[in-house]
């Protein structure tokens, strides 16, 4: 019995694995098209988040005079820029159910090269020759992105989500996070280290999180809607809560870089870390590059490479400029406490490029331009009817004094 029944089992599991060699081909062909999909998906949303941006600055620029510092919530721009907004956000979070993770994250340079170029035809920024090659050097290492782009695909169901989540390489590189995250924090608040790489690597070590859940919820909407309901599962409101705080956290340290570190270093800095990190998140969870061949894993790197170069050239030179202000302010005078001094009175910086009066270094002037002195006037004791004077001027030599100012008035004792 035993050995006439193996022809027929082997009879009976001919037709099935010849069904799956059929579909093989039908998949990769499905594949690159949801890569497509997902790839022009997420352009599109960086585009529109782009223009959004530029028209919202654009109407802080036109209302930067008034008195009213919400005016602009009374102009049909501002308005316009905030709905484009929500929907080039809607765009890159839809691309997320159909391109994996690691394809979709490179791609936000897309923004960092519309905002220059929107700001270059619109707001009339000024831009140099070498601005273009960096424009250049973006838009070609997005290419390489999306052409070598892993390919691997899988269904967004809450068995399979559930099983990447306690998988063994996920569940280690959530410890390696959590550790790292702990000791950077520990620092960032206890030791007051507030450098931009600290907080940037809290932003991205929480977005990795953003993205692994923004993925799995986006993945388990479009399978629900193609028929598969997947919202009883537990895990997709465990995946929608997580994403939801990470979100409110990362822009909580977003918000604390903006106010010590310029815009440019926070967008090129943080566009590298958290590029890079959550690759390795998608890596580990959605297995990203599981069956890719070196070439093109390697093809891969270099595209982010250049894409992170062309970010970096784009935004190195794009420092904030800082407002003439025509007056002296307070805490600019000599002796004068402000918030940066931790009490102590200090002088100013004597070598800044905009002083008055003495606040000018006049320390390396010729000879002939150094203030004149006064000429002493002698104490007259034994004259009668005549009243000694209340105050005695005296000479003093150009480094005894404050620069800008000739002599100074001491009291008679």
């Amino acid at each position: 019995m035993e050995g006439g029944n193996s022809p027929n089992l082997q009879l009976q599991q001919l037709p099935l694995a010849t069904a799956a060699v059929s579909v093989q081909p039908h998949t990769d062909s499905f594949s690159y098209k949801e890569n497509l999909i997902g790839a022009l998906l997420a352009i599109f949303g960086h585009l529109v988040i782009s223009i959004a941006l530029n028209l919202q600055k654009y109407s802080h620029i036109r209302l930067a005079g008034s008195k009213d510092p919400r005016a602009y919530f009374k102009t049909k721009t501002w308005w316009c820029g905030l709905f484009l907004l929500v929907l080039g956000e809607l765009g890159v979070f839809s691309s997320y159910a159909f391109a994996p993770l690691s394809l979709i994250v490179p791609l936000s340079a897309v923004s960092v090269i519309a905002s220059a170029i929107i700001g270059i035809i619109f707001i009339k920024e000024k831009w140099k020759p070498k601005d273009f090659l960096s424009c250049g050097l973006a838009i070609v290492g997005t290419y390489l992105l999306i052409t070598f782009g892993p390919n691997s695909h899988e269904k967004m169901t809450g068995e399979n989500i559930t099983r990447h989540l306690v998988s063994w390489p996920f569940l280690l590189y959530m410890l390696v996070e959590i550790v790292m995250f702990c000791l950077l924090l520990y620092f960032y608040k206890e030791k007051n280290a507030n450098y931009i790489v600290v907080i940037l690597l809290l932003v991205a070590l929480l977005g990795s999180m953003t993205v692994v859940t923004v993925k799995a919820v986006a993945g388990m909407i479009v399978v629900s809607i193609q028929g598969n309901l997947q919202l009883d599962y537990p895990i997709f409101y465990i995946m929608l809560v997580c994403m939801i705080a990470t979100a409110i956290f990362q822009a909580t340290f977003l918000a604390q870089a903006s106010q010590l570190y310029d815009s440019s270093q926070i967008a090129s800095i943080g566009y590298i870390l958290s590029t890079t990190v959550a690759i390795t998140a998608g890596a580990t969870f959605y297995l990203d590059f599981t069956g890719e061949d070196v070439l093109h894993i390697c093809m891969f790197a270099l595209g982010c490479l250049i894409a992170f170069l062309g970010v970096f050239l784009i935004t190195r030179n794009r420092k904030k400029s800082v407002p003439f202000e025509p007056y002296i302010s307070m805490d600019a005078m000599p002796g004068m406490q402000n918030m940066h001094d931790k009490g102590i009175a200090v002088q100013p910086d004597l070598k800044a490029s905009f002083s008055y009066g003495a606040l000018e270094n006049n320390d390396n002037m010729p000879e002939i331009y150094t203030p004149a002195t006064l000429p002493i006037v002698q104490e007259q004791h034994g004259s009668k009817g005549v009243s000694a004077p209340p105050y005695r001027v005296l000479e003093h030599s150009k480094k005894d004094i404050l620069p800008g100012f000739s002599a100074g008035l001491q009291p008679e004792q």
